[in-house]
């Protein structure tokens, strides 16, 4: 508590010295529409903790990786256990995940990312691809399906309007940092509209065995139909290769943070078998928007990708061809009159997911002979529909649920006879009900109650212990959900929100001693948490300076196993694996009419239990960092900056292995590291 406090008082201090963006970046909460649950309201009408992030949030740090941003975000956690290998939680929900992202479900311009199977390659997204990211916290599953963990929602990078942009950027910085991107708007016609971009990212690592390379490439496009209809597409093609040290014991990570997981008497180690990932994926989405009249609207998309995956590790060498298509529809009818406006949505969403799966034995980063081969499938199907209400004395009421299906089918062809087993789920109805009050034109006080619900992914249910299992639940959890947000004196924007989530059938990770993952229901789960986020934008006197903004995140969370009982052991009452109690993140950004600005973080992350039986725990740690950057006058469209992060030079680990055989829970982040970049920008009409 006393490391706490000092952290605090270091931390408003840290921020209270700060520096900013542009008077333009500065968005006020109230000013943000939000599209989340179709609402398409100012953010202090939308009866929901979402978090925000646009392009001037992105654009504070190394430009490089979402991570930093999107842990500004109370209640959301974005870890990397070597670069490339992400894992990213909303409310806690990466119990579950290994590696990628999983009880999580992510849409790309308004289709799902997600696949088919459950799980998202969030590594393969560039970050100057990106233009905003809206996070749904809590169960979403009344528009969205599955996910007891939320929903983000990403949006293209896009330029609006008939001028055209090209963007050069080049970033390098500490363990062989290297990025380059170019790309921009090419066509800028009243009928038609084409962003493409082009970009390089390679990183050596910290650790021995973290070296990372990804090529990407994004066109997105609009072609204006008609004065009533539209059709916009994206297409994302993303190849990546990333090394995958291993985790360390205490032992090893304390004397040499640096190595990568050693051999033992009866493994090797990972630099030995040459542990890696290769993802070679292209996705391909298509949505037609189509205005009937003024009530009626209707948007009809379909999406397609295919991804190539190979991953060596220290027990197996696997080889995956995944197929992954589907299609959502939604029909908007607007109604209204002097005592009651609303809106009507409903829809539907389809996956069709088919991979083979492949297991050889790992001769030093070669395929060797057999061990497994497999062939999966999954569909899912979601009906859902939701009527919002505009009422009388500033009342707002959001009804929603849907309907969700979903069935697995596996099939063993290695073996004689071979072995088929099919799973179907049964179908779950979640709803959502939800009610805003606005006490004044720029105050809101919120409710909403969530029903969701979580299968285990295909990667759950066919882990890399290469078992099927057939017993494996879906999660089922109820969110009870309070807060107020609002704009004060026309200076502070505020959201507080208070919740009480009670999980059922929690599936949680275990690892054997060879390291491969495997996964148990956990009985069930109370997660209590509250969230606060404050930005300060006052009115500047003083001529020379353009803007200034002091922002803070607090997240506290109060998360228990409440029944869980594994090979005999009883876990009830121990604290939620992985999940810190306290996260306090704060900044200060400035700039002056000149284009010299400053942006400072800081982030207090507390200590959080490595193992259900929270006999180990990973220390607490204090992040500090900036950037410093000028921007030249207009004629000279240039921007150069340079940034330090881990500037106090913490030993953390930041994604940890939970639950590891042999308490290999550790993965060591890269200490003080610098980076420099130059962006140049040409607007053109």
């Amino acid at each position: 508590m006393s490391r706490f406090i000092l952290y605090s008082v270091f931390l408003l201090a840290f921020s209270t010295i700060g520096y900013g963006q542009s008077e333009d970046s500065v968005r006020l909460l109230s000013e943000v529409t939000v599209k989340a649950y179709a609402y398409d309201r100012p953010a202090h009408e939308v009866p929901a903790a979402i978090g925000m992030i646009q392009e001037t949030d992105l654009n504070r740090f190394s430009n490089s990786s979402l991570l930093p941003v999107v842990n500004t975000i109370p209640g959301v956690r974005m870890e990397e256990r070597s670069p490339g290998s992400f894992r990213f939680s909303i409310r806690g929900s990466s119990l579950r995940s290994p590696f990628g992202v999983r009880n999580v479900k992510f849409y790309w311009n308004g289709l799902p990312l997600t696949d088919g199977s459950g799980n998202t390659y969030l590594n393969l997204v560039d970050f100057n691809s990106v233009g905003n990211l809206e996070i749904i916290k809590g169960p979403g599953a009344s528009l969205y399906g599955a996910g007891t963990g939320g929903v983000v929602l990403l949006q293209p990078a896009r330029t609006i309007g008939l001028s055209r942009r090209l963007q050069y950027s080049l970033v390098t910085g500490s363990y062989g940092l290297f990025r380059f991107e170019a790309g921009g708007t090419f066509i800028a016609s009243e009928k038609f509209h084409l962003d493409a971009r082009l970009s390089y990212q390679r990183s050596g690592g910290y650790r021995q065995q973290t070296k990372m390379e990804r090529y990407t490439a994004n066109i997105d496009w609009t072609n204006i139909l008609s004065s009533k209809s539209f059709l916009n597409g994206t297409l994302l093609i993303s190849n990546l290769f990333y090394e995958t040290p291993g985790g360390l014991t205490l032992a090893q990570y304390s004397a040499d943070p640096h190595q990568a997981r050693p051999p033992t008497s009866t493994l090797p180690g990972s630099v030995e078998q040459q542990a890696a990932v290769k993802n070679g994926t292209e996705f391909l989405g298509l949505n037609f928007d189509h205005q009937w009249n003024d009530a009626w609207s209707t948007r009809i998309g379909a999406f397609g990708s295919l991804t190539d995956f190979t991953n060596p590790t220290i027990r197996n060498y696997e080889k995956r061809k995944e197929y992954n298509w589907g299609g959502r529809t939604d029909t908007q009818f607007k109604f209204g009159n002097d005592l009651l406006k609303g809106k009507m949505t409903f829809g539907a969403e389809y996956q069709n997911f088919y991979s083979t799966l492949t297991d050889y034995d790992n001769l030093q980063g070669t395929p060797g002979n057999v061990q497994t081969d497999d062939k999966l499938w999954s569909q899912l199907f979601l009906a859902f529909a939701q009527i919002d209400l505009e009422l009388p004395k500033s009342f707002f009421v959001t009804l929603g649920g849907s309907g969700n299906f979903i069935a697995y089918k596996f099939l063993r062809t290695s073996v004689s006879p071979e072995l088929g087993q099919y799973r179907n789920f049964d179908p779950v109805f979640s709803p959502r009900i939800a009610i805003l009050k606005k006490l004044s034109p720029s105050l809101s006080l919120f409710g909403n109650v969530s029903n969701g619900f979580s299968p285990p992914s295909l990667a759950e249910v066919r882990p890399s212990t290469a078992s099927f299992n057939n017993t494996l639940n879906a999660e089922r959890g109820t969110s009870y959900e309070a807060g107020l947000k609002g704009h004060f004196f026309h200076q502070l924007d505020a959201q507080l929100s208070l919740y009480n989530f009670e999980l059922k059938d929690a599936i949680v990770i275990q690892r054997d001693a060879t390291g491969a993952d495997y996964f148990v229901n956990a009985g069930a789960t109370l997660q209590k948490g509250a969230e606060l986020m404050l930005a300060w934008s006052p009115k500047l006197a003083f001529k020379k300076l353009a803007a200034l903004k002091i922002w803070s995140s607090y997240t506290y969370n109060q998360y228990r196993f409440s029944n869980y009982v594994n090979d005999g052991i009883n876990y009830s009452g121990n604290a939620l694996t992985g999940v810190p109690s306290t996260i306090l993140v704060g900044g200060a950004d400035l700039q002056w009419s000149n284009g010299l600005y400053v942006n400072l973080t800081a982030n207090y992350t507390d200590r959080l239990p490595l193992n259900d039986a929270n006999t180990d725990f990973s220390s607490d740690y204090f992040l500090a960092g900036g950037r410093l950057g000028y921007r030249l006058a207009k004629q000279i469209p240039l921007e150069f900056f340079i940034g330090i992060d881990n500037a106090l030079d913490q030993r953390y680990s930041l994604g940890n292995d939970l639950n590891a055989a042999g308490g290999r829970y550790y993965n060591a982040a890269p200490p003080r590291n610098y980076y420099a970049g130059i962006v140049f920008k040409l607007i053109t009409k």
